[in-house]
């Protein structure tokens, strides 16, 4: 029989943390593209990206999202129980725009308490602030119902709409799969000669991989839900901004007073 030799503990070093920096994320059942988001930006030797999924039904209805209100603490606290996190993302824009920033970070923090509180809609007012952006046009995946609460934070934050386009789908899994061809030609077609900055709305839609294709077509700053969210992230890591192809949004530091 082979001898089995049993160390002591404390014969061992222990970092402080298995990975020095930790967000935590929560996501709708039906997301398809956070996770793979915040994989390519965020998580690094450095940083760990932790989700947890929310049950969600489609239709995307002010209704319907509404409805995970009462599931976001329990998501949050299913995630790495017992140990803090840098910051917690909650990844819809849509419905942290109709539940509102205070009561999702309530939610948030009933969850993991005092924990620092992302959500898509806050950061890209932050993101537009911080790009010196007041007179914006929007453009979002959605009926003109779920778009409305985000027309109405948006002028809430102080923000001008140049213009509001909406394309009109019911189901965010469909959302995913628009083609970043198509996204790129829909944020051309919705920006303005008037408006200073484009805010594209959605965490389902893959548009941080064309954003400086998109700043490049019409002249001016893109902001994304996906994309102002990991900006957000990264500074509550004290991480480096220094992300190729991500955006002039990249080049700025967060402004909180928006």
């Amino acid at each position: 029989m082979t001898t089995m030799r049993e160390l002591s503990p404390d014969a061992v070093t222990l970092d402080e943390r298995p990975i020095a920096r930790r967000v935590g994320l929560i996501l709708l059942s039906t997301d398809h593209t956070t996770e793979t988001d915040f994989a390519r930006l965020v998580a690094s030797d450095g940083i760990g990206v932790y989700a947890a999924r929310v049950e969600y039904a489609n239709p995307t209805t002010p209704k319907n999202l509404l409805a995970m209100r009462p599931r976001l603490a329990d998501a949050v606290a299913s995630i790495l129980p017992g140990s803090d996190l840098d910051a917690v993302c909650f990844s819809c824009s849509s419905a942290s725009a109709v539940i509102g920033d205070a009561a999702v970070t309530e939610a948030v923090q009933a969850g993991k308490p005092g924990v620092a509180v992302v959500t898509p809609a806050l950061a890209a007012a932050r993101a537009l602030t911080a790009l010196g952006a007041r007179r914006i046009a929007m453009l979002t995946p959605y009926l003109a119902e779920t778009t409305r609460p985000l027309a109405d934070y948006a002028e809430a934050k102080g923000f001008e709409l140049a213009a509001v386009t909406c394309l009109g789908f019911d189901d965010d899994r469909v959302m995913a799969r628009i083609s970043r061809a198509a996204l790129v030609e829909a944020a051309v077609a919705s920006m303005p000669d008037d408006a200073e900055a484009l805010f594209i709305s959605c965490t389902a839609l893959r548009a941080v991989s064309v954003v400086a294709e998109i700043e490049t077509r019409i002249g001016r700053p893109v902001v994304t839900s996906n994309q102002a969210t990991i900006w957000e992230c990264l500074q509550h890591c004290d991480a480096s901004l220094d992300l190729a192809n991500a955006g002039r949004l990249f080049g700025h530091k967060l402004a909180k007073a928006a």
